[in-house]
């Protein structure tokens, strides 16, 4: 970290703890050494408010707007400090620099009512193109999209260059997201230049802006990229500056629909960031199966259709519909995965992210329409083919792996087996499930779709570090996106799915986040269910006092920690409550062999052993309590049984040495002990210890343990 942003640091850290006079200093003591004339006559202003209002504080007056007053000049630092922040930023990347200087230097207006003046005017020319001729109309079709493209490139790395937004732009902004004259793309496309700028540095502006449009949008497209926008800049460490912002948030969570869709958005980041998990079992397990029983083969003329093999029938004629079921059984697997919200098609598109069209930032989150200029080329020359129409239309495909696809499919045409190229045209090929529309109208469907978009943009895009990532989970397990936990959602209604979330974290072996989670809990949803993640067994006895799970708990943990009679006394609540679980019974009995009570522990294993006779477990527990009794013929039989059995533990081995070594028959506990040396594949000069005081109480001697050690190890 450089001396400049150390100093930056220390500005924000006393905008964190809300002190304003000691931001003041601070960020005095900044320009002091990094000169911005702008941003110190702006400060100084700031500066003699301040002291006028802290002299008349310090001669004991009493103002009734102090509060409010002092607040609004923390916040006005923060502007200032966060201008700078930004600036710094932009001048750090070359990336950044480039699109800010570059939209900025071309001499176009960006007043909210030029910005209003192009939006609006684009959906009055198209609405105008139907009163032209049919060749007219294709021609200036062209150049209106391409131009507008051009336009709303610009303005889209103009937003995420931005600074610090007045609240005046930012209603103006928000007016022209929810108008119903401007195209839905453009909001969409707007909206999200809004959501990266927002999470470099947050913007109280932004912010707001964000939950309004959320609020406010008849569009559901463009709701549920505000939601993701605001939920992923939420920023816990500016509270004391913007109260605001939990104003906001607590005012929209007393509705149940944004509960639902919050809860909905925490669980489908976790599936979104498990997006390579799931491409190593469709690349491993899934494709495989698919490729080996498809009727084509890639080659590097294109695909070809493989020729059935006329022995076949006659051979193996039930081969064909084995394949068959193979191949359903596999498509299904990956349809299951995606129903469970899996990205199943990450892996594949990834690959086709290298196109040009990949190269303006903007196009990386813009809607799918066909007329974007960028692939109109091909879009016509693939010309009507109801297949791709359909894919496009109904396929489960976020908007980036459309465009992908569109590019892909003109490029590999051509070498397509004619008869599959002709079935795809009349729409005759079936490659996926296709969904409903009222399902791809959905606002799950639609979160799930952008969450994909902006995954592929966060992972795959060449600048991406130039941009805050909220997928980055270098540092935490789900990093900013296990958002619920957040300070903002303490105390509201949001707090009553997080039982939810818990249970899905955990199940997915997220211990750590939904141990976040966890420590979030309001005291009065500390019950039994959230002792239990916890792992609080004894708390959870003293609110449930027969709850078997509680009591399998508390016993394992009194077992693991060596407190034996504690763990007995669970057992044996427990075998009092369930009496036909043989797995109570048999742990009650472990118990009993480590506290040396082995007549109470052979009784109760006799039992076992007589009711599963088969179970080997049962077995191996009985075998040894019988060697630490000394009933060491007994146990010898049950060893034998163990050892020549096919599910043999190494620890057999061990164990049924122990027992020949107290029988006196020395050389055979040698070979036991090195063939569970054997087993266990570490060295015999190192791998060998003796509970010497066991051994001791049953008559062997130290001298005894030394040459059984150097017999072992020697051979």
């Amino acid at each position: 970290m450089g001396t400049t942003d150390i100093a930056l640091e220390r500005i924000f850290k006393q905008l964190i703890r809300g002190n304003a006079g000691m931001a003041i200093a601070e960020l005095e003591t900044y320009l002091s050494a990094w000169s911005n004339p702008q941003t110190a006559e702006k400060l100084q202003a700031v500066k003699a408010e301040y002291e006028l209002m802290a002299d008349y504080w310090q001669r004991g007056a009493k103002d009734p707007q102090i509060d409010k007053q002092y607040q609004r000049l923390l916040q006005r630092v923060y502007v200032l400090s966060a201008n700078i922040s930004i600036h710094r930023h932009m001048k750090s990347s070359s990336f950044l620099s480039t699109l800010s200087s570059g939209v900025r230097q071309q001499g176009r207006s960006w007043t909210l009512d030029a910005i209003r003046h192009e939006m609006e005017g684009f959906v009055s020319d198209v609405a105008m193109l139907e009163l032209e001729s049919e060749d007219q109309r294709q021609v200036k079709s062209r150049q209106l999209y391409k131009d507008h493209q051009q336009q709303m490139n610009q303005l889209f790395n103009y937003v995420v260059t931005s600074h610090v937004w007045t609240d005046g732009i930012a209603n103006g902004m928000e007016e022209l997201l929810v108008s119903p004259t401007v195209d839905t793309n453009d909001q969409q496309l707007l909206v999200s230049a809004i959501m990266l700028s927002l999470m470099n540095r947050f913007d109280m502006a932004k912010f707001r802006l964000l939950v309004d449009v959320y609020r406010r949008s008849q569009d559901e497209q463009v709701r549920q990229r505000a939601l993701v926008g605001w939920v992923l800049s939420i920023d816990d460490d500016f509270r004391n500056v913007w109260p605001e912002q939990q104003e906001l948030v607590t005012d929209l969570l007393q509705s149940k629909r944004v509960c639902r869709e919050l809860t909905e958005l925490q669980m489908q980041l976790v599936y979104t960031l498990d997006s390579e998990k799931e491409t190593s079992t469709i690349r491993d397990e899934i494709m495989p199966d698919l490729m080996k029983n498809n009727n084509f083969r890639i080659t590097q003329n294109g695909i070809e259709e493989v020729e059935d093999d006329p022995m076949e029938d006659i051979l193996h004629p039930d081969a064909a519909e084995q394949r068959m079921e193979r191949l359903e059984a596999s498509f299904q697997q990956m349809m299951d995965m995606q129903k469970q919200g899996a990205d199943i098609y990450f892996g594949g598109f990834s690959q086709m992210k290298r196109f040009p069209f990949f190269y303006d930032m903007s196009n990386w989150l813009v809607p799918f329409f066909m007329q974007h200029p960028d692939i109109s080329q091909f879009v016509q020359r693939m010309g009507d083919n109801v297949f791709i129409e359909q894919l496009l239309q109904r396929g489960s495909f976020c908007n980036s792996d459309k465009y992908s696809l569109v590019i892909a499919f003109q490029q590999v045409m051509d070498r397509l087996p004619e008869n599959l190229r002709q079935m795809m045209k009349r729409g005759e090929a079936a490659m996926s499930e296709e969904m409903e529309s009222e399902e791809l109208l959905s606002p799950a469907y639609i979160r799930r779709s952008y969450l994909m978009d902006l995954y592929r943009f966060f992972r795959l895009f060449p600048n991406r570090s130039a941009l805050c990532n909220p997928f980055d989970t270098s540092k935490d397990e789900l990093g900013m996106c296990l958002f619920i936990g957040s300070a903002l959602f303490r105390g509201t209604p949001l707090e009553q799915s997080k039982r939810e979330v818990v249970a899905m974290l955990r199940k997915r072996h997220l211990l750590t986040s939904a141990e976040t989670v966890l420590m979030t809990f309001p005291e009065e949803m500390r019950d039994v269910q959230y002792h239990l993640w916890r792992e609080e067994y004894a708390i959870a006895l003293q609110l449930e006092p027969d709850n078997e799970r509680a009591l399998s708990g508390q016993a394992r943990a009194m077992f693991n920690a060596g407190i034996y009679e504690e763990a007995l006394e669970c057992y044996d609540r427990l075998q009092l409550l369930h009496p036909y679980k043989m797995g109570y019974v048999l742990n009650k009995a472990v118990c009993l062999l480590h506290l040396e009570e082995y007549d109470e522990a052979l009784k109760l294993l006799y039992q076992l052993n007589y009711e599963h006779e088969e179970d080997d477990n049962v077995r191996r527990v009985l075998a040894w309590t019988l060697t630490c009794s000394g009933k060491l013929e007994q146990a010898e039989r049950l060893y034998v049984q163990l050892t020549e059995g096919g599910q043999a533990q190494h620890e057999d081995f061990q164990n049924y040495g122990y027992c020949l070594w107290l029988s006196g028959r020395i050389g055979e506990a040698v070979g036991m002990f090195r063939k569970y040396a054997e087993l266990s594949k570490v060295a015999t000069d190192d791998w060998l210890f003796f509970d010497e005081d066991w051994l001791k109480a049953r008559g062997i001697s130290d001298i005894d343990v030394k040459m059984m050690t150097s017999a072992v190890a020697n051979g």
